[in-house]
């Protein structure tokens, strides 16, 4: 991926403060949420409760998607992500220390008013495999597929 799409997809993801995440729900269903998120990078990070519906659907299957829409008003301002990639529950306490770190970071003041039971949290992890870029400003509807994977292996 050149620089210039990847600083394009970084300051997307900087902007946003949700993303709908989408899992697959033991019927077979697609299951979107909606979830505050961080990143370091490319690799996003989201919490949830261990027993909540998403983190049991990412325990059954962790093909996982989601997308970000920055706040526009204007349609030409359009800018998005869609992404489909695994998740994985993040079970090493130095990454969940960073990833609460980019959370505080993020989110000032989040401890003060998440609730104390909340410490029973998971963290998750997402790894993204493919990158569609939405961006109107390059023409209605423009879109850019990007395979992360053959692009990291590639040089820039």
């Amino acid at each position: 991926m050149d620089k210039n799409t990847h600083a394009q997809i970084i300051k997307i993801l900087d902007q946003t403060m949700d993303m709908t995440l989408a899992t697959v729900r033991p019927d077979g269903f697609p299951q979107a949420t909606v979830v505050a998120f961080v990143h370091d990078d490319l690799m996003i990070y989201f919490s949830t409760a261990p027993n909540a519906q998403k983190a049991l659907n990412i325990a059954a299957c962790d093909k996982v998607s989601l997308t970000v829409t920055p706040p526009y008003t204007k349609w030409e301002e359009i800018e998005g992500l869609s992404m489909g990639g695994h998740a994985r529950r993040v079970t090493d306490p130095d990454e969940v220390s960073r990833a609460n770190q980019l959370f505080a970071e993020r989110f000032p003041g989040v401890m003060d008013v998440v609730p104390e039971d909340a410490a029973g949290s998971t963290m998750f992890r997402f790894d993204p495999t493919v990158i569609s870029l939405l961006d109107y400003s390059r023409g209605f509807g423009y879109a850019e597929l990007i395979d992360v994977q053959e692009k990291l292996m590639s040089p820039a």
